[in-house]
């Protein structure tokens, strides 16, 4: 494996101790009712995880951004659902209001939301308008020292469960991606109203909510950044946000390749463990090839980006990988486990089904091989 700190090796321990200790035995649970995972977040949090991309001066742990993604790798590899509220939390909000916050907005939002007590959200994309957000149709008009928020968002991570809500909307409609404000937004509040909480095939405990934003009144001093400047704030984590999701994709498959190794050695066919039949050994090497190669690109791209290296390329080729070879590696440790692997009775089914939409989210796989292209 590529050299680790020795902080960030402490960091991805911890992290896979919560995971086995703590998030894996009630993640069956969890995805059977679709329940938010109060208590668990709260061990999260304490150990600094809900604070990772927030700056120790805000009670933060500050982590780095390459051990942040090695923590969403175990997190992710123990509960997919979990590690996409975190994800979300941590650089779809607390990045984002660490970055482009004035003093007054990081001193009043970061220390909560760095203790887990305020979830974050992002609320971006719309019915209409999910790859091409130049379509956001979503506005917010002047009044007074207010702005008055309506218009519509969809696939919501965190949204119904949020303390605090990034809001992306346009300001100026004649001004093309130049007319868009972020505003930062307290849930509950008037005007921000959950309209539906989704059904959804996997990651159950992850929340995707529909907002209906009515008349929603946000005092301009809560306006992130500059008026007319949340276009660029709402594209600024496009890299690191596709890496992460390529660590989260390499968590749920290395937890695929390790419940069917688990399985292969256990299952006997004519007296002897399956993964003594090369048909089967030759899979699991497939599959642990796929899962360390995907590894390490992350981690390349995660160690250019610290650096402040150019690696809109890297992210895509990361994220664009990872999440492929996580459903393949899932649907592998189903085949190999066989008619169980069918059943809610074991994991790999759940894996499969968490793993899927990791090539929609942070940019569909077709959006990643469109960025790979265009920087050939």
């Amino acid at each position: 494996m590529m050299m680790l700190s020795d902080q960030e090796t402490m960091i991805r321990d911890m992290a896979r101790k919560i995971g086995n200790d703590v998030l894996a035995p009630t993640a069956a649970e969890r995805d059977r009712t679709s329940s938010w995972p109060t208590e668990e977040l709260k061990v999260l949090a304490a150990q600094g995880f809900m604070g990772m991309t927030v700056p120790e001066e805000f009670g933060g742990s500050e982590t780095g951004f390459l051990a942040y993604c090695l923590a969403i790798e175990e997190i992710s590899a123990a509960d997919g659902g979990i590690g996409t509220i975190v994800h979300v939390h941590s650089l779809g909000a607390t990045h984002i209001i660490a970055t482009h916050g004035n003093a007054e907005q990081k001193a009043r939002l970061l220390p909560a939301m760095a203790a887990g007590e305020k979830i974050g959200a992002f609320l971006m994309t719309e019915p209409q308008a999910g790859s091409d957000t130049s379509a956001l149709r979503t506005t917010a008009r002047r009044d007074g020292d207010d702005f008055i928020i309506n218009g519509t968002k969809q696939f919501i991570s965190n949204g119904n469960e949020a303390g605090v809500a990034i809001v992306l909307a346009r300001t100026n409609p004649n001004a093309g991606k130049r007319g868009f404000t972020t505003f930062l937004v307290e849930p509950p509040a008037d005007g921000y109203v959950v309209a539906r909480v989704e059904e959804k095939m996997g990651q159950r405990t992850a929340h995707v909510a529909q907002i209906q934003l009515d008349d929603l009144r946000v005092p301009a001093a809560n306006v992130l950044g500059s008026v007319d400047g949340g276009y660029a704030i709402g594209m600024s984590g496009l890299s690191d946000g596709r890496i992460s999701i390529a660590a989260q994709s390499v968590g749920i498959a290395q937890a695929a390749l390790d419940a069917a190794v688990r399985f292969a050695r256990e299952r006997e066919v004519g007296g002897k463990p399956i993964i003594e039949l090369q048909g089967v050994a030759f899979e699991l090497a497939e599959m642990a090839m796929q899962v360390d190669v995907a590894r390490q690109y992350y981690i390349h791209a995660a160690r250019l980006l610290e650096a402040g290296q150019p690696c809109a390329k890297e992210a895509s080729i990361a994220k664009l990988f990872a999440s492929e070879i996580a459903e393949k590696v899932c649907s592998q440790a189903i085949q190999i486990h066989g008619g169980y692997g069918y059943l809610s009775d074991f994991p790999v089914e759940r894996y499969y089904r968490d793993a899927r939409v990791c090539k929609i989210y942070e940019g569909t796989s077709h959006i990643q091989k469109h960025i790979i292209a265009r920087n050939l």
